[in-house]
């Protein structure tokens, strides 16, 4: 069977729009959990001046469950800490809030993954 379209046949295998982009900026995050915070909110900042523009990040924070649980029991609160916490990145000027994804698996507490287009 013979091609009559006039464009090209679509090629399987690496995309070079997405190859070009840079690899995405990782860091985990352990312990009590407003350092775990603070940490990762120093690390925020410290990427954006790394990059240059906020308009060209995207952000997720990866929040194990399991680790989360394990800090309150040691007495650790969630609030006012993770209050603190957003109201420090909202003024960061991002297009939005990270995603924040919740995960059922023991890992670190957080993980911050920092996208961007250079």
């Amino acid at each position: 069977m013979s091609r009559t379209s006039s464009t090209p046949a679509r090629r399987f295998g690496r995309d070079p729009e997405i190859e070009s982009l840079p690899a995405p900026l990782v860091w985990t995050f352990d312990g009590p959990f407003e350092r775990c915070l603070d940490d990762l909110d120093d690390s925020l900042r410290r990427a954006i001046v790394l990059i240059g523009d906020v308009s060209r990040v995207a952000l997720l924070i990866d929040l194990s469950l399991p680790a989360l649980l394990g800090r309150v029991r040691a007495g650790d609160a969630v609030q006012p800490a993770w209050g603190r916490f957003t109201e420090r990145i909202a003024g960061y000027g991002l297009p939005a809030f990270p995603r924040v994804r919740h995960l059922r698996t023991l890992g670190p507490l957080a993980t911050l993954v920092v996208a961007y287009r250079s």
